[in-house]
């Protein structure tokens, strides 16, 4: 005969060895002493009882554990415990099963058959042995990547029957995990499998607590993310940088810029953020089982021009006619339009400004401006220096008007040229002086003629143009003279020239005879001399300077007997202060 536990709505069926209780025709027997059930399943005790004929039965029940003597058995379909779970589906003649449904660990008990006849009442003794269990899972706590690990379902007994086995994991099946092993083997885990695992029996509600699985690896998938501020990056701005990094357990993270170790923690700030902050950044995430680095994230710090010059090339001196370029440099982010500007006028854009066939016309201060949208900024200003030979050389006359001898009188030569030229002065060709002025006190008309400078530098050499010095001064060295020579006699034509050494020319010429003013201009002729005649003359020469008179000249005329006398005796006859000699004898008349 065969004794089944039920559990839940499809029973479980135990195969059980019938076990028998009796004496002579008295007599229980059950289909197993001990039975391991799980809670809040319906458990089959199957039970049959002989007793002697002729007794008639009376009354049925089962009751559980034992009473002392002389006490009677509790009727458990009399105990409110049990009364709406227990069901009788046994007999009054020989077949005692019963079902317990919805088993608590409280119903881990002893349980015995009674029946009584109208003659005497049998207890099946030693009984049955319900151990109601639930369900535990056992699993180390951790397991790393990679490695195996045996999760077991047990239970507080062994299961009556055998049963199949099912696993959950967050609450859902593991539907290729039935087997009728309790255990579950994870080979070469991954971390997928964490999770929260329980079990059951298949076609019964009871599920296991769940136990954590924690799955330890090492670090993966580790990025770094700009948190804030999410756009551009601006000198000033405060920056913060994360760490993201998947991995168990949590890594310890560092900070690298360009291989150097700049910070720890998974967050990364930087206040008021400069370009010197700018460059490649990556985090190390670490843990017990590894480490790994993340990509590398550019910080890109933007900010305005600062910090740039003007160079000029050639470094050394640059001469009319040279290629000349300047260079712009200037450090700023994003790189700045370069303007370049020359005593306020603007010339041109680039970073580099050239000047063919350069000129001095391009000498003066150069500066650039180096301009983005977080703002601009002037260079100092450079000098190009252009350097040429002497040219356009010009004398220039101080004072600039008439002359006149007495004067003091400067010439002036003035000269464009860089560097700055000797001067040499010349009259005609003789080498009369150097300096840029040539100085003449109480010039005299020697000084008068022509000029010029020489203008020289290191590039060549260049002449002015001729100016001549005319040197004003009244007459002088004035004197008269007589066209004709030997004895005036009355009655010839005279005529007296007055000379004179002035500038300008003397053009007023006085005679006088005397003090009597006898006539004008350079020549005074007297037409048929008479003795009248005789005496005393002299010039007068005037400019606008000055008049000067000569010294007097002496007219001695003679008359005509005394002329034939005169050389009928052989004397000498006294002309104008001149004696000439007639026989050797000297007379003044």
């Amino acid at each position: 005969m065969m004794m089944s536990i039920s559990m839940a709505s499809l029973p479980l069926i135990f195969l059980l060895i019938f076990y028998e209780v009796s004496s002579a025709d008295w007599g229980v027997s059950y289909s197993n002493s001990q039975i391991c059930a799980l809670k809040n399943s319906s458990v089959t005790i199957y039970c049959t009882y002989t007793y002697p004929t002729g007794h008639q039965i009376k009354k049925v029940f089962w009751a559980k554990n034992s009473v002392k003597v002389g006490e009677e058995y509790t009727n458990l379909s009399e105990d409110p415990e049990y009364s709406q779970r227990l069901q009788y589906l046994g007999d009054k003649q020989q077949n005692c099963t019963i079902r317990l449904s919805h088993v608590t660990q409280k119903d881990s008990q002893n349980y015995y058959f009674r029946f009584i006849t109208e003659l005497d009442k049998w207890i099946g003794k030693p009984g049955v042995s319900l151990t109601v269990t639930d369900l535990q899972v056992e699993s180390p706590e951790t397991v790393k990547e990679g490695d195996s690990v045996s999760l077991t379902c047990k239970s507080s007994c062994t299961l009556t029957d055998r049963a199949t086995f099912i696993w959950y994991r967050n609450s859902q099946p593991l539907t290729e995990r039935r087997d009728r092993n309790n255990q579950l083997l994870l080979q070469s885990v991954r971390r997928e499998d964490a999770g929260r695992y329980s079990c059951g029996v298949q076609e019964h509600n009871l599920t296991s607590p769940a136990v954590e699985l924690n799955v330890t690896f090492e670090p993966s998938s580790v990025s770094v993310s700009i948190i804030s501020p999410s756009g551009e990056i601006v000198e000033g701005d405060s920056v913060t940088l994360s760490c993201s990094s998947h991995s168990n357990p949590p890594p310890e993270m560092s900070w690298f810029k360009e291989g150097m170790f700049v910070g720890s923690g998974r967050i990364y700030s930087i206040s008021k953020i400069s370009s010197d902050n700018s460059g490649e950044y990556k985090c190390k995430s670490n843990n017990e089982h590894g480490e790994k680095y993340s990509e590398a994230v550019t910080l890109n710090v933007m900010y305005p021009p600062r910090v740039f010059s003007v160079s000029i090339s050639p470094s050394g001196e640059i001469v009319e006619g040279d290629s000349v370029t300047l260079n712009c440099s200037s450090d700023s982010n994003p790189p700045a339009e370069i303007s370049w500007i020359k005593g306020g006028r603007i010339l041109g854009s680039g970073r580099i400004y050239s000047i063919s066939k350069i000129s001095s016309d391009h000498s003066g201060e150069y500066k650039c401006k180096s301009r983005n949208k977080h703002g601009e900024k002037y260079s100092d200003a450079v000098m190009l220096n252009v350097t040429y030979a002497p040219r356009n050389a010009v004398v220039s006359i101080s004072p600039s008007g008439v002359i006149v001898e007495g004067d003091s009188v400067t010439l002036s030569c003035s000269s464009d040229s860089n560097p700055p030229a000797e001067i040499s002065w010349f009259k005609g060709e003789m080498f009369v002086g150097s300096e840029r002025n040539y100085n003449m006190s109480k010039i005299s008309s020697d000084h008068s003629g022509e000029y010029k400078c020489k203008s020289r530098n290191k590039h060549g050499e260049k002449n002015s143009d001729v100016v001549i010095l005319n040197i004003m001064y009244p007459p002088r060295n004035v004197s008269v003279s007589i066209n004709g020579s030997g004895v005036i006699v009355e009655g010839d034509s005279v005529t007296l020239i007055c000379s004179s050494d002035s500038n300008p020319p003397a053009l007023d010429f006085s005679w006088f005879k005397g003090r009597m003013i006898v006539g004008s201009g350079r020549i005074y002729n007297i037409s048929k001399i008479s003795s009248d005649h005789s005496g005393e003359y002299k010039c007068k020469s005037r400019n606008k300077h000055g008049e000067t008179y000569s010294d007097a000249l002496t007219l001695c005329v003679m008359s005509v007997r005394w002329v034939l006398w005169f050389k009928a005796f052989g004397v000498g006859v006294a002309v104008g202060g001149v004696a000439f000699g007639l026989g050797g004898a000297s007379v003044y008349t």
